[in-house]
């Protein structure tokens, strides 16, 4: 058994009304990465919707400092992008979809993410969403330090910053040692 982990495809990162966005870059990988729901829940592989979640009066957050209010609890800027919302509606009952809040930006950085997949014996696990050289690259970099086998879908990523997003597709592969699916 294996995981996909889709990081922050929500709103705020990838609609042009957005609060911090990839853009076209974000909007271009919306198919890409309904594909791989559809085939993961095909599979019966664990799908876990791993989103940034902050609190708009939680002044401490060192986020704050970075970047304006993105993916704010209880608000549409928190929301699945796009088509990618649809079809997590229909299928968010099924026992192998976890919708995961995050914090920061690894998807392991204290969350319950670790001791889910190990419950499950899961030792592959893939990535996407947004932003490449940010969440993704972090979950990456924890996922690495864990143990993990890390799969990259190179289609399925984005960043608001192209020389970020091939910096982090090369150090994926060179020094975390991930396969990159192109």
């Amino acid at each position: 058994m294996k995981a996909l982990i889709l990081i922050d495809y929500t709103n705020d990162f990838v609609a042009t009304d957005g609060a911090l966005i990839t853009g076209e870059a974000g909007q271009k990988i919306e198919a890409e990465l309904v594909a791989l729901t559809q085939q993961f829940v095909a599979q019966e592989d664990l799908l876990v919707f791993a989103v940034d979640g902050h609190d708009q009066n939680d002044n401490y957050h060192p986020e704050n400092k970075l970047f304006p209010p993105h993916n704010l609890i209880g608000t549409t800027g928190r929301a699945l992008y796009g088509q990618l919302n649809q079809v997590y509606q229909a299928i968010k009952n099924l026992p192998q979809v976890y919708w995961l809040d995050k914090r920061h930006y690894s998807s392991f950085s204290g969350t319950d993410l670790d001791s889910r997949l190990r419950e499950r014996g899961i030792q592959e696990i893939h990535l996407a969403g947004v932003c490449t050289d940010i969440c993704v690259l972090h979950t990456a970099i924890d996922a690495y330090n864990l143990g993990y086998q890390i799969v990259i879908h190179a289609h399925a990523v984005a960043s608001f910053d192209p020389i970020g997003h091939d910096w982090a597709l090369r150090h994926f592969k060179e020094t975390l040692g991930a396969t990159i699916i192109m």
